[in-house]
């Protein structure tokens, strides 16, 4: 043994020398891109004509805002999440039409989900009837807004529920809509406001009632629809972006050519999923960026 060492000790010291060297570069680089790493970052993923807003922070959280239509939303996380990843730490339904849950209903059977938010709106579809079921079978956490709440999480980042502010457990509307959960991010001095399909009625109150500010960046509400967006909710929000999350080609004609006008009446930079593709917005350093994937 001693002869072993004897005759390879420089080869052995060699060797060791270079794996340090080799593993201070890889610390060294981990650092760097670390340092150059967004501490936040929204994707607004293209799905089609519906919504899905996926929320990392660099600590590891994870929250999604809706699941688009049926077939899209997996191929989409698994291009943001690494392939073991298998945890999403908050699914947030904002109501439960189809454009918005049906992709949800998919995420829950291929993820564990730590906490589901919702209005706990009544709406008596299979996809919505599936929906609940498979929250209740896999026990998770159910949080129902019915008041303004404030999910707090990476190093002051908060996502701050403003509506609704009254419980619709049990209730079903003629319009679900009017139950939609309406959601601001905060974070290092960036706003972002997630209207969900919130139509002109709650638009009205969120304005008269003192809720809707300076806003960077808008998730316009319904898809670019004419019943959203109006003058006197821009007017307050003063978007520096406005981003319009649809498919190509839809049956409704969204955009709007009126919302489209209002927003560049306001001054607001659009864009549009069925021609930018998944928007991701990421914030370093207090600054923010937009990049769009077509």
């Amino acid at each position: 043994m001693k002869d072993f060492f004897r005759l390879n000790g420089k080869k052995i010291f060699l060797a060791a020398l270079a794996l340090s060297a080799s593993l201070f570069y890889v610390s060294a680089l981990a650092f760097y891109q670390n340092q150059g790493r967004a501490e936040l970052t929204v994707s607004f993923f293209d799905v089609g004509q519906g919504d899905a807003i996926f929320i990392e922070a660099s600590d590891g959280t994870q929250i999604l805002i809706d699941g688009g239509p049926p077939n899209r939303i997996l191929p989409l996380l698994g291009e943001r999440m690494p392939y073991f990843d298998k945890y999403i730490d908050v699914v947030v339904l904002t109501h439960p039409h189809a454009d918005h849950v049906s992709g949800l209903i998919e995420v829950l059977e291929k993820y564990n989900v730590g906490m589901i938010i919702e209005s706990g709106v009544d709406y008596h579809t299979a996809e919505a009837k599936m929906f609940q079921e498979l929250v209740k079978e896999e026990n998770i956490k159910s949080v129902i807004i019915d008041r303004p709440v404030d999910l707090n999480f990476y190093d002051g980042a908060v996502l701050r529920f403003i509506y609704p502010e009254e419980s619709f457990v049990g209730k079903t509307l003629q319009n679900v809509h009017d139950a939609a959960l309406v959601a601001e991010l905060d974070f290092d001095g960036k706003k972002i406001l997630f209207m969900s399909d919130a139509e002109k009625n709650l638009e009205k109150r969120l304005v008269s009632e003192g809720k809707i500010g300076d806003m960077d960046v808008l998730k316009t509400g319904h898809h670019g629809s004419k019943t959203s967006s109006n003058d006197f909710f821009l007017n307050a929000a003063k978007p520096e972006y406005a981003i319009i999350s649809l498919g190509a080609r839809n049956r409704y004609g969204h955009p709007h050519p009126d919302v489209l006008s209002r927003l560049a009446a306001s001054g607001a930079q659009v864009l549009r999923t069925d021609l930018d593709g998944t928007i991701t917005l990421k914030i370093h350093n207090g600054e923010l960026s937009l990049q769009k994937e077509k």
